[in-house]
């Protein structure tokens, strides 16, 4: 259950420690750890990137025509106060659509239809321009975030997780935050992006049907897109 926060404080923490049904001289420990819920109507202006894998290997039903209709999706529900930007990589790096407001839902929504794949995955330079684009339309008291959309493929530049490690970490102290999400069956590189995502200070989460898609860009959008606090750890 869902236990709310003292007024002063951004976590409840609830635990219960019980003996372990299955083995006896053991004992099991739950914690419930709980964030102060947030306020739809005092949601920050979101300054979003979305950061599009459209390379080759996205040529697939359950990959880039997902991605297509989870960001149509979540351009549904942006505000005026909101923009957005997409930079696309498949054979190249570009930004396919400049910083464009909330309420042009119908020019982003072009924008996100007329995708196609190709090409290779130059996945560090996008990275890298998307942080950028990021950067040029910062919103200082706004949520400020890359939506990273792949099957996990990198395969020019800078490859390794090690690699993409320290740069997806040293772009996180800039206050821009990113969240990975995953598509496509068998080749998908999951613990490489689940990497990225705890680097850049967001979350990951799989996308394998147009429901899924809804439960995390709609439904759950606060827990997806909005952070109450940084910096937080459980070990």
């Amino acid at each position: 259950q869902y236990h709310q926060p003292e007024s002063n404080t951004d976590f409840n923490i609830h635990t219960l420690q019980t003996t372990c049904p299955w083995e006896k001289n053991d004992q099991l420990l739950y914690i419930n750890i709980s964030a102060k819920e947030i306020d739809l109507k005092k949601i920050p202006p979101g300054n979003f990137v979305f950061l599009i894998d459209v390379s080759g290997s996205m040529d697939m039903p359950n990959r880039l025509p997902l991605i297509k209709e989870a960001f149509q999706l979540f351009v549904k529900n942006l505000r005026p106060q909101d923009k957005v930007s997409i930079v696309t990589y498949g054979g190249f790096v570009e930004v396919w659509l400049p910083s464009t407001p909330g309420d042009q839902k119908a020019k982003i929504l072009e924008s996100i239809e007329s995708l196609t794949a190709e090409g290779d995955t130059p996945g560090e330079s996008a990275i890298r321009l998307a942080y950028k684009v990021a950067r040029n339309n910062f919103l200082p008291d706004g949520n400020n975030r890359i939506i990273l959309a792949t099957d996990g493929d990198f395969n020019v530049g800078e490859n390794s997780e090690k690699g993409l490690d320290d740069l997806i970490s040293n772009q996180s102290q800039t206050g821009i935050y990113l969240t990975c999400l995953g598509v496509g069956m068998g080749n998908l590189k999951d613990s490489k992006l689940q990497v990225l995502a705890k680097k850049g200070n967001g979350n990951y989460a799989y996308l394998d049907n147009s429901s899924e898609a809804e439960r995390v860009l709609v439904k759950e959008l606060t827990r997806t897109l909005y952070a109450v606090a940084d910096d937080a750890s459980v070990s």
